[in-house]
């Protein structure tokens, strides 16, 4: 494995300021599976948070539930 050299080893610049930062912070959702979907610019102007689209998928699924029901035979 090749060596890094000491001085291209450190890229931070002097200006990133991480005092404030918390470790481990998202790290449960990382763990959980937490995916990332990029909206387009106009499906995201009607979400204002996360808990927006995700009651409206879970909105949508439910139709789609109740749309494959009423198109099975005998229903």
């Amino acid at each position: 494995m090749p060596r890094t050299s000491r001085k291209n080893a450190d890229t931070l610049r002097p200006a990133y300021d991480f005092s404030a930062g918390v470790r481990g912070r998202h790290h449960r959702a990382y763990g959980a599976g937490t995916n990332v979907v990029f909206l387009d610019a106009d499906v995201a102007e009607a979400f204002p948070d996360s808990s927006a689209v995700n009651r409206a998928l879970r909105l949508l699924l439910e139709l789609a539930k109740t749309q494959a029901i009423a198109k099975r035979p005998g229903s």
